[in-house]
């Protein structure tokens, strides 16, 4: 009585600190807190699961398994750089999705019949375990085509050719789906005692991994934080179906905390694109299409411009607002935009960032990004509050932000981004733009800002520009 007393107080120590991380995380100056905190109640949870299965046998596979686990998990976290991050946790959350789906399989093959916990299943733990194989498989293979897309481990005409044929995969996903709910009902009917074959557990878990895989193929990349999202909370709700199976309290705690937020924030981004979470499932928009040139599809012309003169009009500005993207990224120009910020702020210049919600390739990665560099939290101001400053800029420097500044999402009822909330870069007095060349973006919709009048093109990579307007400013 006394241990069962123990691990009690431990879980609701862990849940309490999952809620407090988690209520950390709201902004950033609490967020490198919010996650240790919450990481220590992970901790804890564990201690507690390891004391609650103290008679285990297995105490040698239990041991390996986390040997293992802190193998693989901590040398990637340690060593990725903040450009492939959003990399790293659709690994991570593809990870614990595949772990939820094994331990339902495990827990089939042991029984045949979800039936370890009591001597006669219950519709809990039948319908937690399916729940949990099915939606647990759909978030790790979604998230290795997610982790694909993210490293560019895909042909480029592949994956345009996926993203053509979303009609085909939606066809497939239908069927499967059909399919699947076919074979959960069988197994779940079936769960009476009677010792079923394991092959219809695998066969549900295959069918569930193809509707992983069918609904990322063929989604564009300028949705993918969104999705990220979305599979994120996926494994949340999984997690917390095999904790209802199970009779786990730590899983179902933090799969629900997992799942929830995960939800709202896939809800948030899906607004600040102005678009459904249906749209962005099947909508499928959004590959890369770089040109190459001068002249944009339209007929358009872009007129460049020189470090020089880049420096003379923000050292001579009241006011300069940095829009960074994923090219900001890509390039770790983070340290040299910051250094670019404090010449100008010690000439009188006010410098702010404007993040949009959706900017690079997972929610918050310019917020992380700037903060790796030291720039003040209160500069960094979001879409809403930032907005209104835009009509009031000297200059605004657009780094990697492509889509995020198209103005056509405002003007151009044909756009597959229209309706979309973006940042009025358009109504600065100057607009800067840092390319590597005349890419559309990572969406693969030109972009009109790169022709109006104010705008001006620094052609180049991001860091090596942004350091020869540093050289051109130390010398004004």
């Amino acid at each position: 009585m006394g241990i069962d007393y123990l691990v009690s107080v431990l879980y609701i120590v862990a849940f309490a600190m999952f809620i407090y991380g988690l209520s950390g995380l709201t902004g950033p100056k609490t967020a490198v807190r919010g996650n240790y905190i919450a990481a220590v109640g992970m901790g804890i949870a564990v201690v507690a699961v390891l004391i609650d299965i103290r008679n285990t046998s297995h105490w040698g596979l239990i041991i390996g398994g986390l040997a293992v686990g802190v193998i693989l998990g901590v040398p990637p976290a340690i060593k990725t750089k903040m450009t492939e991050m959003p990399q790293l946790v659709a690994l991570f959350n593809g990870v614990g999705g595949g772990t939820v789906a094994l331990i339902a399989w495990a827990e089939y093959l042991e029984s045949s019949s979800f039936t370890t916990l009591k001597d006669e299943p219950t519709v809990v733990m039948i319908v937690g375990s399916l729940f949990a194989a099915i939606i647990g498989s759909i978030s790790f293979w979604g998230s290795l085509v997610a982790f694909a897309k993210l490293q560019e481990l895909l042909n480029k005409n592949l994956e345009k050719k996926f993203v053509s044929g979303a009609k085909l995969f939606q066809i497939a996903n239908i069927i499967l789906v059909i399919a699947s709910i076919a074979v959960a009902i069988y197994i779940g009917v079936s769960a009476d005692g009677e010792p079923l074959a394991s092959w219809w557990i695998g066969l549900l878990l295959i069918f569930a991994g193809l509707m992983g895989l069918f609904v990322v193929l063929p989604i564009g990349g300028a949705d993918m934080p969104v999705v990220i999202s979305l599979l994120n909370a996926l494994t949340g709700l999984s997690a917390a179906a095999a904790g209802l199976a199970l009779n786990n309290q730590a899983m179902i705690v933090a799969g629900m905390i997992v799942g929830a937020s995960g939800t709202i924030l896939t809800n948030l981004m899906a607004k600040a694109m102005n678009r459904s979470i249906p749209a962005i499932l099947f909508g499928a928009f959004g590959g890369s299409d770089d040109a190459a040139g001068g002249v944009t599809a339209s007929g358009g012309t872009v007129k460049a411009t020189s470090a020089s003169d880049a420096a003379i009009q923000m050292a001579y500005a009241n006011q300069v607002i940095v829009v960074p993207g994923y090219g900001l990224a890509v390039a770790q120009a983070q340290h040299a935009v910051k250094e670019m910020a404090e010449m100008l702020e010690a000439r009188g210049v006010e410098v702010k960032y404007a993040i949009h919600p959706v900017a690079g390739r997972m929610p918050g990665h310019m917020n992380v990004l700037l903060a790796e560099a030291d720039v003040a939290y209160d500069a960094m101001k979001e879409m809403d509050d930032i907005n209104g400053e835009f009509g009031r800029t000297d200059v605004t420097i657009v780094i990697g932000a492509n889509d995020v500044t198209n103005p056509a999402a405002r003007s151009d009822s044909s756009s597959p981004i229209y309706g979309m909330p973006i940042l009025n870069v358009d109504q600065s007095k100057s607009v800067i733009v840092l390319k590597r060349g005349m890419s559309s973006g990572y969406a693969g919709i030109e972009n009109p800002l790169f022709t109006l009048t104010q705008t001006s093109m620094l052609f180049g990579d991001a860091k090596k520009m942004v350091s020869e307007v540093i050289e051109e400013l130390k010398g004004l």
